[in-house]
């Protein structure tokens, strides 16, 4: 059986657990370990937090957290209408960082490690959409 939300919240790192915490409760639908539950917890955290840091420039902007699950898959997309990525190939290199010497440059390779397949779609100025699967069962 399909089913589906949506969350739109600002890009605050306050509403990263949030977010993580939202797509976990989704999810518990498929019945999933508690090793899945936690790789989806880590791979949304991640995603939101590139939104929070990257996105705004430092400002606030809307991000916006999407969950479908259908036939023991677990669908998330991490949406924002930011600044953009200009090179996805650089920025999924493992310990490049755009955000400064206080970031580790893993994000990417962190959700990678953690989730079946991942998607980066990016406009420069239009915004980034993170697009992750895992399957459950």
């Amino acid at each position: 059986m399909e089913n589906e939300m949506e969350l739109r919240f600002i890009n605050a790192s306050e509403n990263e657990s949030f977010a993580r915490m939202c797509a976990a409760a989704f999810a518990a639908r498929l019945d999933p370990t508690l090793e899945q539950i936690a790789d989806i917890k880590t791979a949304v955290s991640e995603a939101v937090t590139n939104a929070v840091v990257h996105a705004y420039g430092g400002g606030r902007g809307p991000v916006i957290l999407r969950c479908k699950a259908e036939n023991g898959m677990f669908f998330v997309d991490i949406e924002d209408q930011g600044i953009g990525i200009e090179n996805i190939e650089l920025a999924r290199t493992p310990f490049y960082t755009s955000g400064g010497s206080g970031r580790s440059g893993m994000g990417f390779t962190v959700m990678e490690a953690f989730m079946d397949s991942v998607d980066v779609v990016s406009e420069k100025g239009r915004g980034t959409k993170i697009a992750m699967t895992k399957k459950i069962r």
